[in-house]
């Protein structure tokens, strides 16, 4: 599966995909981390600021086995931010804020390395260097896209499950996250198996498709 997911990529493709995702893993994952922490503060909750998580220092936020699939997958995770709901005015709407804050951030990120990606395509796409800075904030928006996808499922411990606590009652939700250590290894099997890959990708895709058609409009790219 793992040697799969390199297949189809030329020699300069798979050089620079593994960078971009090394990439991802030192600056986009800290950034996931610190808009939850961000957002937490500013709602009520200083626990992310006591625990040092209120800052961009990867080392505060990577994890080993997230930061492992990143970047031979292309899904992964790192270290959730602590928040104390009982310090938001509205504990579900802040619980809720906080989750989106993360996922919003690999969106406005994957939007950032689209637009440089348009100015690059600017350049003589003919000069190796061009294509493979273009290759790069392609693959960088690409996989922030698809760690928002990953993170909006509704699926404990990922953002999506703090979100679906708007959604259902307190009881069957608090009942869900007793097996939050047995549904996410589930998860992760099915991806590493292929399983949900597919339609992650499909997903991912999509919203990829949707920012790259709005940010091309002035560059005449549709």
């Amino acid at each position: 599966m793992l040697f799969n997911l390199f297949q189809g990529y030329s020699g300069i493709q798979l050089v620079v995909l593994l960078f971009a995702r090394v990439f991802i893993v030192f600056c986009c994952l800290p950034l996931h981390e610190y808009a939850h922490a961000l957002v937490a503060v500013k709602l009520g909750d200083n626990t992310p600021r006591a625990q040092g998580r209120l800052t961009i220092n990867p080392l505060a936020h990577l994890d080993l086995i997230g930061t492992l699939m990143i970047v031979f997958v292309g899904f992964g995770y790192a270290k959730p931010v602590s928040v104390n709901a009982r310090n938001f005015k509205n504990p579900k709407g802040g619980m809720a804020l906080t989750a989106l804050a993360g996922p919003v951030a690999n969106l406005i990120m994957a939007a950032v390395a689209i637009l440089l990606m348009n100015i690059t395509m600017l350049f003589d796409m003919s000069n190796v260097f061009v294509q493979a800075f273009s290759y790069f904030f392609s693959f960088a928006a690409t996989t922030n896209i698809g760690l928002a996808v990953f993170n909006l499922l509704p699926i404990p411990p990922l953002d999506g499950s703090r979100v679906l606590q708007l959604l259902i009652p307190d009881r069957y939700y608090y009942n869900f996250m007793k097996y939050e250590r047995y549904i996410i290894i589930v998860v992760f099997v099915l991806i590493l198996t292929g399983v949900l890959t597919a339609p992650l990708s499909f997903l991912g895709g999509l919203i990829y498709k949707g920012l790259a058609y709005l940010i091309g409009l002035p560059f005449g790219n549709v």
